[in-house]
């Protein structure tokens, strides 16, 4: 009877270290580094990897920007429909969806400026 509980710990603490590893890979990136959101962004994951889960921080002043989620297509057109979701806080987090991920900044001009990021999320 002692090596049933012994086994039944054993593939208890293998489940912990499992559970562990497999939701402690999210990233946390701050969208472009020490400048923030900002104009010329559009650049800024070239080179990175981001995985589903992963947190993007979006820091700006509120008074000049905003971060407005879009669809690919409204990210290349830099045009938001009116259901996008716009955040203003100047802080903003988002979780990343599996996929294309698609932000831009929607006061006038910005989004043309570069302040826009895609990212492909796995």
């Amino acid at each position: 009877m002692a090596m049933g509980r012994g086994s039944a710990f054993l593939a208890l603490a293998a489940l912990c270290v499992v559970a562990h590893f497999s939701s402690g890979h999210a990233a946390t990136y701050v969208v472009g580094d020490s400048r923030g959101w900002t104009f010329n962004v559009d650049k800024w994951p070239v080179g990175k990897t981001f995985r589903a889960g992963d947190v993007l921080i979006f820091r700006y002043n509120p008074m000049l920007h905003n971060t407005v989620v879009v669809s690919p297509l409204a990210y290349q057109s830099c045009a938001a429909t009116r259901d996008a979701r716009t955040l203003t806080s100047g802080n903003d987090r988002i979780t990343l969806s599996r996929g294309v991920n698609s932000f831009i900044c929607t006061f006038a001009g910005h989004c043309e400026a570069g302040m826009k990021i895609q990212v492909v999320a796995k």
